[in-house]
């Protein structure tokens, strides 16, 4: 019997995942969490074999919490499985360590595919992320700009673009102010922006929010 963490904020939606999963005989929804926090609090208490998660939740999102999640528990295969399409977030997904990526259009039988793939040790590629990962490789000349920034400089993007302040920011992602500030500018560099106005600008035009 495969042990599944089950992580979303949406109780309705995880109900609804959990009869899926639990059709087959061979699978267990063994937990669930509602935020990246307890998401880990529930990991760092009992093995799990597979981690279902959901790119946004309230606080420390999906993404925020996957690289350490791939480097606490490298042997768990993580499958995220978000509301948003794959040219938004899936090459992110898989290169924070996510052995596959699912939206939640996708039909039961697919998410059934997916669990079973990467509990294999595969990854799992829909079609649409296929050609996605083919579409970065044909464009691998130059990334976009935010392309190059760091996990904590994208947290603390878009909580800049969201209109949190330096210490909000730094409340929320466990760092000091003044090392939230250092973050700020290094993501202003970066990006071409002059102000956060000019921030929010570019996260809303390229379609970045959570």
């Amino acid at each position: 019997m495969k042990r599944i963490l089950l992580a979303d904020d949406h109780a309705i939606l995880r109900a609804g995942l959990r009869r899926i999963l639990e059709d087959s005989p061979d699978l267990r929804v063994a937990g669930e969490a509602a935020s990246g926090d307890e998401t880990m609090l529930i990991l760092a208490r009992e093995p799990f074999d597979v981690l279902v998660l959901d790119v946004s939740m309230p606080g420390r999102t999906g993404l925020d919490i996957l690289g350490d999640l791939t480097a606490l528990y490298p042997g768990m295969p993580v499958l995220v499985l978000s509301a948003y399409p794959e040219e938004q977030y899936a090459l992110r997904a898989l290169r924070l360590g996510a052995m596959g990526y699912l939206t939640k259009a996708s039909a039961p039988s697919e998410l059934l595919i997916a669990v079973r793939r990467v509990l294999e040790g595969r990854r799992y590629v829909s079609v649409a992320l296929a050609e996605c990962l083919a579409q970065a490789l044909a464009e691998g000349e130059q990334p976009d700009p935010h392309e190059r920034l760091s996990e904590r400089e994208r947290q603390v993007m878009l909580r800049l673009a969201r209109g949190l302040s330096i210490k909000e920011i730094g409340a929320q992602l466990h760092i000091s102010p003044k090392t939230a500030s250092t973050y700020r500018a290094r993501v202003l560099d970066k990006l071409g922006c002059d102000s956060n106005a000019a921030l929010t600008r570019y996260v809303v035009e390229n379609q970045l929010a959570d």
